[in-house]
């Protein structure tokens, strides 16, 4: 039996371009020897690849220069979105709005000027204080003209003159027992907070002129009370009397008659 020859791949033709074709070929004689040839071959790689490594630093320059400039022109656009929600307004007020407005405050502050020069024209003078003060005079001159002819009369005739002014002894206070002082106290602090704020302990000292007040108007057993008749000096002078009174009628609690000619009060007491 004949043998076998095994199969052989034919080898390739040597390339005519190849590094070993340059080192072999016997047409170029003066080819450097061994390794020799790679070093002009691997130079100019060199040069090549520094090229690619520009070219590539290049690319990233651009690319950063796009992408400030994308920030940028981003910024710019937003600022522009801003200035026209914010500044850019149609209907914006310009200065004849503004001479507008100044012309408006200065009509507004005439006729709130005129309001009160006509308020306080038309507000008539109180007639309690004026009234009060005349039955105070009177009063005064009553009792100048009973002192001057008080020298020469005698004790009936004091009598006689005291009757005449009309002024009544003021009677004993009626002592309290413990029950009626707490029921007179309930009700002075009931009456006292149905008043304006100042009469309720914003004024500590208007606020006991207040209460002597009422408690004087409670002694008075119905009957009509002067002005005069509640004064009490330095504390309860007349003008924190006529106040306390105003506040009492303006309340209800006290009723105010004019029908004699003098000014009286009845107490009526908190309905």
């Amino acid at each position: 039996m004949p043998g076998h020859t095994p199969h052989r791949t034919p080898l390739k033709r040597v390339s005519q371009g190849s590094l070993f074709a340059l080192s072999r070929s016997g047409n170029n004689p003066d080819a450097p020897h061994g390794l020799g040839f790679i070093e002009p071959v691997m130079a100019e790689l060199v040069d090549e690849v520094e090229t690619l490594q520009a070219n590539v630093e290049g690319l990233r320059n651009l690319s950063n220069s796009l992408k400030t400039f994308n920030e940028s022109f981003a910024s710019w656009l937003y600022v522009m979105d801003m200035n026209a929600l914010t500044v850019d307004w149609p209907q914006a007020p310009t200065d004849a709005s503004f001479r507008l407005a100044k012309r408006r405050r200065e009509e507004n502050a005439r006729l709130a000027e005129e309001a009160v020069l006509k308020a306080a024209s038309a507000v008539p003078p109180p007639p309690d204080l004026e009234a009060d003060r005349t039955t105070f005079t009177e009063n005064q001159e009553s009792d100048t003209t009973y002192t001057t002819n008080a020298t020469t009369r005698n004790a009936s005739t004091s009598i006689a003159k005291s009757a005449s002014t009309g002024i009544l002894k003021k009677k004993a206070k009626p002592k309290l027992t413990v029950k009626e002082k707490k029921e007179r106290s309930l009700s002075l602090e009931k009456i006292v907070m149905s008043l304006p704020l100042e009469f309720r302990g914003s004024d500590p000292g208007l606020r006991r002129n207040m209460e002597s007040v009422i408690e004087f108007m409670m002694d008075s057993d119905g009957r009509g009370i002067k002005l005069i008749e509640i004064i009490r000096p330095p504390d309860l002078n007349q003008a924190r009397v006529n106040k306390c009174l105003i506040a009492l009628v303006n309340r209800k609690i006290v009723q105010k008659e004019n029908s004699t000619g003098t000014v009286l009060y009845h107490w009526t007491g908190l309905l």
